[in-house]
């Protein structure tokens, strides 16, 4: 089953599967989102904007529209 990583819930670790959208694709595999990565949904604020992840032993946080590239499974 494949989703966005937006709609992973708190507590959750999942594997990158895809990075869509040309304008954000280079700066989120430039943090180390990348096919094949696993990340941990550390949080999220009240409205779900923004997403702090665990990738690579480190906390990130990202926004909703970036998340929403970000294909996972």
């Amino acid at each position: 089953m494949s989703l966005t990583l937006d709609k992973v819930p708190i507590g959750s670790r999942v594997k990158v599967k895809n990075i869509s959208g040309s304008s954000f694709k280079r700066r989120l595999m430039d943090m180390g989102i990348v096919p094949g990565s696993e990340i941990s949904i550390e949080g999220k604020a009240p409205l779900g904007d923004p997403i702090e992840i665990l990738v690579r032993g480190y906390r990130l946080t990202l926004r909703k529209n970036e998340a929403m590239c970000v294909l996972v499974q």
